[in-house]
């Protein structure tokens, strides 16, 4: 690999692996808002905000931090009271308790509507359009979390991207990535440029140990540490790493004001992508160098295998995490390239077709779902144990199973989309 291409590499994992505060969907309209109202220069009396169908199902349910609520409209009310666009996903930082009144406030005397935009066509869209008596700002977040395609104050256009879709090339589509690369990658990019994701360890190993000490979601990952449970689940490792898998998504999808290391906009991929593998990994005794490798395959793989599928789809987030923990852990157990492709294929075998319904406190379940697989996928691999292509979708070129994987997806799967969204919103 050249070093043009380990430099396009490593921008591609930093500008993917960073830090966020709570749910990025909710975040991001939050964020939207913000910049919206900064672009205004006072605070508005009325907001109107326009979501995707796919950014309304992952913003309804969840917790906002430091607030104790859930949804939209403290979200949209935060961005517009003490949100700042700089923070980017960390743009709720300064919400304190007092934040949490002026916001309550502000959505009994201003005028919100927030709604789905049905004519855009975009997965990730957010239009945010703030008044104050005459004067008017809008903001529309397009293709990534963060990616402003549009900022205008009173019609005049301060900020554009021709196409909206920008925000997709800008978290590497335009790359050409096998899963050849993402292995000679993180096998042999010097140390150095990969020491940032020893922060996503601490952070989201961090977020895991919050949730033990509280009550948060349905408390799944206290559940699997309970002396009263363990002749059910046994202490193991196995059961060690379910735990903080699924404590760190409690503590985050109930509103914990915690932040985590992010993966394609993610939190949730985020913590899939690093807690089993680090938990696996330091259980096993691996050096600095081993760890931060299996780490930095781990979450390239995500980014790889997103970068087909999209942001947001019918599919949940947790089987592509899961997939890069699968594949971090079956190289700290020893495996090579091959151990890695096997165990890629497993994970496709088994968990394709889960569903996204929207992100909420049972997130929890589904990522221990896919981490519980993950473990197994890799401990199969390392068997030399593989599902082949006379079984299913799975094909011996682990690249097109991934494009199997993303196409079922981001195409197969939008009517399902579709009738998870009505059934979400008619109940």
């Amino acid at each position: 690999m050249t070093t043009n291409r380990f430099a396009e590499l490593t921008a591609l994992l930093k500008r993917e692996v960073v830090p966020a505060i709570g749910c990025t969907e909710p975040i991001a309209v939050a964020l939207c808002v913000a910049k919206a109202c900064e672009t205004l220069g006072r605070r508005p009396d009325r907001v109107e905000v326009l979501l995707s169908p796919n950014i309304y199902k992952n913003a309804m349910g969840v917790g906002i931090p430091n607030t104790g609520m859930t949804g939209l409209p403290i979200a949209v009310a935060l961005g517009a009271t003490v949100g700042r666009s700089e923070y980017a996903l960390e743009v709720l930082r300064d919400t304190t308790p007092e934040a949490v009144e002026q916001a309550k406030a502000f959505l009994a005397e201003a005028e919100v509507r927030i709604d789905i935009d049905r004519e855009t066509e975009e997965m990730l869209y957010i239009k945010t359009t703030v008044g104050c008596g005459a004067e008017q700002a809008r903001a529309v977040i397009a293709g990534s979390h963060t990616c402003f395609v549009e900022v205008t104050r009173n019609g005049e256009l301060l900020c554009s991207v021709d196409n909206a879709s920008t925000g997709e090339q800008e978290q590497g589509d335009d790359l050409s990535l096998t899963m050849h690369d993402v292995y000679d990658y993180a096998m042999n990019v010097p140390l150095e440029e990969i020491e940032f994701l020893w922060q996503a360890a601490d952070m989201n190993i961090a977020a895991a140990e919050v949730s033990f000490g509280g009550s948060y979601g349905h408390g799944l990952g206290r559940m699997l540490r309970d002396e009263t449970k363990s002749s059910v689940f046994g202490d193991t490792l196995f059961t060690k790493i379910l735990s903080y898998t699924s404590g760190a998504c409690d503590a985050r999808m109930s509103g914990a004001m915690v932040p985590v290391m992010s993966n394609s906009g993610s939190g949730n991929q985020g913590i899939s992508a690093t807690v089993p593998v680090v938990v696996f990994g330091r259980a096993h005794g691996a050096s600095r160098e081993e760890l931060l490798r299996a780490l930095t395959l781990s979450h390239l793989t995500v980014i790889y295998i997103k970068l087909s599928l999209g942001r947001l789809s019918a599919l949940c987030g947790c089987v592509v995490a899961a997939t890069g923990s699968s594949c971090g852990i079956t190289r700290l157990m020893g495996g090579g390239y091959e151990e890695v492709t096997y165990a890629v294929k497993n994970m496709v075998a088994n968990l394709t077709g889960m569903i996204c319904d929207g992100a909420k406190p049972s997130c929890s379940l589904k990522v221990t779902s896919g981490v519980a697989t993950a473990v197994l996928s890799a401990a199969l691999a390392m068997d030399h144990r593989h599902t082949t292509s006379l079984e299913g979708i799975i094909d011996d070129d682990v690249d097109c199973c991934i494009r199997n994987l993303t196409t079922i997806g981001r195409t197969g799967m939008r009517e399902t989309d579709k009738l998870i969204l009505k059934i979400m919103t008619e109940k």
